[in-house]
């Protein structure tokens, strides 16, 4: 294989560079093709959306990300992003498909035997800023009980696990599944979709308004189809009442048409990652660049400032919450 000298950095909140040599997902699938040699002197830098570290350097730059932001093409080269459309510099990467079990997605789906016997609905949250998914909480549960097991109004008495492994046991006791994105953006699909597929539930999806292109529309519950999170909520209970009708869900494949989607097939991710390792152009020039890198103190001084913001504001809501759980366990005790 051929060598391929390269640095990842500005990956899911490292501190230092030295924090982004653990293989990712991406990473290992490059690896299949090229020798990746990490280097600090690179010919090409993988960066993300969590720091600013890449402009240091002034070779090709190749933008990832796994949030919904969007490529700031004065910046880097070619992107990778959630965005429509494919074009010379973007290739839409969305983010489960990098997902460790996204080889399953393509299996026949199985209706598990104890379907059933679940309970209703659960929840896994631990971003509470985003209110629509908290919005469809409460209504369902006024229905129904929606078991919450994240951080966000966990109600059945601990938090369960991080691993992908303990969050799909514990979201299969359930029939339904809330999967919404953090934020609603067409493209923007990661994991939550996937998720609530893989355990095997009838997923409420709300986030990509073009969802459809990604997975069959036929398989899950999308809030988009609706006026309002009201006809949501009455249309599963309305299921939820006529089991009968849940085989048009569990019977359904997951993919449009039972397809691998095009942008998802390895071999065209690989192909424009090879366009750009063997001599694809450079959009941005040296000279840019090294003008760019002046900008790295002031970046760096807006991050940190934006991020002891961030810390500043959420102290009262921490000492609240410490007081409230005070106040319950002394409760409890009498």
């Amino acid at each position: 294989m051929k060598d391929v000298k390269v640095l990842f950095t500005d990956y899911f909140r490292p501190s230092t560079n030295e924090d982004t040599k653990v293989f990712t997902v991406l990473q290992q699938m490059l690896a299949k093709y090229w020798n990746l040699v990490i280097s600090p002197d690179p010919d090409f830098v993988i960066y993300s959306a969590y720091g600013c570290e890449y402009i240091k350097y002034h070779c090709k730059r190749i933008y990832f990300t796994a949030e919904n932001h969007r490529p700031n093409f004065n910046h880097c080269d070619y992107a990778f992003s959630f965005d429509y459309p494919i074009t010379e510099r973007n290739y839409r990467l969305p983010w489960y498909r990098l997902h460790p079990l996204y080889e399953h997605i393509k299996l026949t789906r199985t209706v598990p035997q104890n379907f059933f016997d679940r309970k209703f609905c659960c929840f896994l949250v631990s971003n509470e800023r985003a209110v629509e998914r908290i919005d469809l909480f409460h209504r369902l549960s006024q229905y129904r009980r929606v078991d919450s097991g994240g951080k966000v109004l966990n109600n059945i008495g601990y938090q369960v696990g991080n691993t992908i492994e303990e969050k799909l046991d514990w979201m299969s006791q359930f029939k339904f599944s809330i999967v919404f994105e953090n934020s609603s953006y067409p493209g923007y699909t990661t994991e939550k979709l996937f998720d609530g597929f893989l355990s095997n539930t009838i997923p409420i999806y709300w986030g990509n308004p073009k969802v459809n292109l990604d997975f069959n529309p036929a398989a899950f519950i999308n809030c988009h189809d609706f006026n309002n999170f009201d006809g949501v909520v009455a249309f599963v209970q309305a299921l939820d009442q006529d089991p009968l009708n849940h085989a048009q869900y569990l019977h359904q494949p997951y993919l449009p048409d039972g397809k691998e989607t095009e942008f998802c097939k390895e071999e065209n991710i690989i192909a424009r990652f090879e366009e750009i390792f063997e001599g694809g152009k450079i959009f941005i020039s040296p000279a840019t660049k090294q003008r760019q890198r002046v900008l790295y103190p002031v970046k760096m001084g807006k991050r940190r400032l934006t991020k002891a913001t961030t810390q500043l504001k959420r102290i009262p809501l921490r000492i609240m919450a410490k007081g409230m759980k005070i106040v319950k366990g002394f409760t409890q005790d009498k």
